[in-house]
């Protein structure tokens, strides 16, 4: 893309328009200052990441917030990570392990492990995602509950459905 000066400086343009007006294409290449002149701009407050996450979590957590949780291995509070929105170490992920699940399951809609998605490409239709998705938390549910037969054929008919074997990898 060709990189235009402000119609009225020689600044670099940083707003750009199109306008057809009486059936003739006007183009306006203007800096942020002359484009801010004509009134053509607007600031957008980008906020950073973690200021979103730690508005978040004080949003989500103040109801149940649990006192007295402290990670055995930085020392980390529960009370810090609420306001700092940031973990200390791995080991916080045990140490606050309930609450954390609830602020998952908030964020995810009750879901607090990641279920990922079949590509489009893969040729199954919505109603086959979901079904595969019901199997194969039932196949987890199966293997937890230590019932192998169950589990055995849960896995063939998943691998029925999506052609892939046992040990193949899904391409």
């Amino acid at each position: 893309m060709e990189k235009h000066k402000c119609d009225k400086c020689d600044r670099p343009a940083t707003y750009h328009s199109v306008e057809i007006v009486n059936g003739k294409k006007i183009e306006k290449h203007l800096c942020e200052y002359h484009a801010a002149e004509e009134g053509l701009t607007f600031k957008v407050a980008h906020k950073p990441i973690n200021e979103l996450l730690t508005n978040f979590v004080k949003m989500h957590s103040q109801d149940q917030s649990p006192t007295g949780l402290v990670c055995d291995h930085c020392g980390l509070t529960y009370a810090e990570f609420q306001e700092r929105s940031l973990l200390g170490c791995p080991s916080c992920y045990q140490s606050f392990a309930r609450p954390l699940d609830q602020l998952l399951a908030r964020t995810h809609e009750g879901a607090t492990e990641h279920q990922g998605k079949i590509p489009a490409q893969a040729g199954f239709g919505e109603q086959h995602q979901q079904q595969l998705l019901r199997m194969r938390k039932r196949l987890s549910e199966a293997v937890d509950a230590e019932d192998y037969e169950l589990a055995a054929h849960l896995r063939d008919e998943i691998s029925k459905i999506t052609g892939v074997t046992e040990g193949e990898e899904i391409k």
